[in-house]
């Protein structure tokens, strides 16, 4: 079994969704001062790779208390999106993939755009699902959707519809992920696992896949 991390690293400086503020660093103990290491970190919980829950867009819905850690791990496929990247996402740009769609827990969208990670053409122009593709991938029994971009709206949106019709139906949403080819045309398990907080609407995790060899 191969495991392939899909997680950015959390470090100074990162992108972060604008007006997010990026995590802070603060040393609280050294090793040559105090005979340890130890240091606060200020995390936003949409840092880096992370995972979104139905209470960070509708009210009075599901926060992360309401998910057991079964939820944050399955069958997971990846499609090959680099192609049509700048435009919407339709339902015949995922048709092709149904058979696959329909083994899978989790849905990776991989459209390449982690390749501008860290430069300003990272925060708009990535490819968004449209609301009908969206509402049809809410016919499958997916856990969960990733995408290897900022959000899974468009950048200027106000009120973030494909979030809404996701989280509706309590599927996850896994943003900022890493999605090499080699997960392409055939299922591997795909775990995403966040942190335990009480009453979170998100949370960074560590997404991986574990891949037969």
């Amino acid at each position: 079994m191969r495991f392939v991390d899909l997680s950015h690293t959390i470090e100074a400086a990162m992108p972060s969704y604008p007006g997010s503020p990026g995590p802070l660093f603060q040393p609280l103990a050294s090793i040559g001062k105090d005979g340890f290491a130890e240091q606060r970190l200020i995390l936003s919980s949409h840092t880096g790779t992370h995972v979104d829950l139905p209470s960070h867009i509708l009210p009075a819905s599901s926060s992360l208390d309401a998910f057991g850690i079964e939820r944050f791990a399955g069958k997971g496929a990846a499609i090959d999106l680099r192609g049509i990247a700048g435009g919407l996402i339709t339902v015949e740009a995922l048709r092709s993939s149904e058979v696959l769609i329909k083994e899978s827990d989790f849905l990776l969208l991989c459209s390449g755009w982690s390749q501008y990670w860290g430069s300003p053409d990272y925060y708009a122009g990535y490819p968004v699902l449209s609301s009908e593709a969206a509402r049809w991938l809410t016919g499958f029994n997916l856990k969960g959707l990733g995408v290897d971009m900022i959000s899974v709206d468009a950048s200027d949106s106000v009120d973030f519809p494909v979030h809404r019709i996701l989280l509706q139906k309590e599927i996850l949403i896994i943003e900022n992920i890493l999605c090499p080819p080699l997960l392409f045309h055939s299922l591997f398990i795909f775990c995403c696992f966040p942190l335990k907080i009480a009453g979170a609407e998100a949370s960074p995790i560590r997404a991986a896949a574990l891949i037969e060899e």
